[in-house]
């Protein structure tokens, strides 16, 4: 371990990110045009039509990832410039997998208001907002408020990322267990905004029996501690630990701490149940301590070094370019929920001779082990992305008078394979 921690250091010195220009100065007439005076006839043109922006600047490329570092993955509240190498990797992935411009914003507020403000004053400067790593249940007031006051997509992916992957995965799991999800008993540990933001997408996809638990037990209709958030989901139920509430679930989501899920807690679960031990880079039980037990339970987990990887770069990149290209001016419920049903989609189809060789598993095919597609998979993008444009579009958030997702996705495909950086902008 102390030779990665060294590795790790050493990868992350002097920082993970850097300005590319786009167009080159090299020339005194290139000057010219980059800046004075050249520089004057676009911003005249964005001046009497602000629309215009997306054509002249990088705007339509661009995101900002914004944080003050109140709830860093596993770290807590260690402040917005500890959290930086978090939202510097944000910004490398976006990069990486859908060639997404984004910066790191960190902030030094923890008011609530004053992060609204902060984020809309700076707005104009992005095409949209990636909010990370701030802490519930502010964090869920911050993106609604944001969201009404400007007109680019908001997004919290600590929220919505974990809801997506998870749901794909679940509505896979349930098609080979032959059940739905109206009759099934699912478990989530941790009420925190992943926790909240999957139960709600959950409810989306017609589950009615969600049972949650916080650090003090079962979110139950007696407690007198509860937030609005945890109220929405308390439950009359005898149920009051994790052990009690496992029995005959049908799923577990752990979004809790490394280890808390004993193999003996397992056992009563309900007949190919699915369990998503997404604590990291601990998970609440490995699928190895369940398979000894429950051979028959579908596992993932945060992890690549497990099958089922629960892995959020499967959607904020995609469904960022997906609203980018479509100029949405917001993020709908429908363009989450079509981004999870393109990944369940798309992990029927069949494995790409590459990833199979990332994992090395020739045999690597749709079923128990592989339920979500991987990080890997190229195809997230092209899937992703045009399901979510083709939401955006059909719920009226775009200017967009058509939307050609066949042109969009052949654009796409010439951008991931070709490595054409061309605009690929519905």
């Amino acid at each position: 371990m102390d030779k990665f921690k060294t590795e790790c250091l050493n990868y992350h010195t002097n920082g993970k990110t850097a300005t590319e220009i786009t167009k080159p100065c090299k020339t005194q007439q290139e000057l010219s045009m980059a800046y004075t005076p050249g520089v004057a006839y676009p911003c005249l043109e964005i001046a009497q039509d602000p629309t215009l922006a997306y054509k002249y600047t990088n705007k339509g490329n661009s995101v900002a990832v914004i944080s003050n570092g109140t709830a860093v993955l596993g770290l807590g509240d260690i402040g917005g410039l500890a959290g930086k190498p978090v939202m510097e990797g944000k910004a490398v992935l976006f990069k990486s997998f859908a060639n997404v411009d984004a910066v790191d914003v960190i902030l030094n507020i923890k008011d609530i208001d004053a992060i609204v403000d902060t984020c809309a004053a700076i707005s104009d400067t992005y095409g949209g907002i990636n909010l990370e790593d701030i802490k519930a249940p502010e964090c869920f007031e911050i993106e609604r408020k944001l969201q009404e006051r400007i007109n680019i997509p908001v997004m919290h992916d600590d929220q919505h990322g974990t809801a997506i992957i998870t749901s794909a995965g679940l509505l896979n799991a349930l098609e080979l267990s032959d059940k739905k999800i109206e009759d099934i008993k699912i478990v989530i540990v941790g009420a925190g905004a992943a926790g909240i933001a999957s139960a709600k997408m959950y409810k989306n996809l017609g589950a009615t029996n969600i049972v949650m638990l916080d650090s003090k037990g079962v979110i139950h209709t007696g407690r007198d501690d509860l937030n609005n958030y945890k109220q929405e989901f308390a439950t009359q139920t005898e149920d009051r630990t994790l052990t009690d509430a496992l029995k005959n679930a049908d799923m577990l989501l752990g979004l809790s701490k490394g280890n808390t899920v004993t193999p003996e807690m397992v056992k009563p679960m309900a007949h190919n149940a699915i369990i998503f031990a997404c604590a990291n880079p601990t998970p609440e039980i490995t699928p190895d301590r369940v398979e000894k037990v429950r051979p028959d339970i579908i596992v993932g987990t945060g992890r690549s070094d497990f099958p089922n990887q629960v892995n959020n770069v499967l959607g904020f990149p995609f469904i960022f370019r997906g609203a980018l290209d479509s100029g949405a001016k917001k993020i709908t419920e429908n363009m989450k929920m079509a981004a999870a049903k393109a990944l369940a989609a798309l992990a029927k189809e069949p494995v790409p001779y590459y990833v199979k060789a990332a994992y090395n598993d020739p045999d690597l095919t749709y079923g128990k082990k592989h339920i979500i597609p991987t990080p890997f998979s190229k195809e997230a993008l092209v899937w992703v992305a045009s399901a979510v444009a083709e939401a955006a579009y059909h719920d009226g958030v775009t200017d967009m008078k058509e939307c050609n997702v066949k042109d969009y996705r052949a654009r796409l495909r010439k951008m991931i394979y070709v490595d054409s950086h061309e605009n690929v902008h519905l």
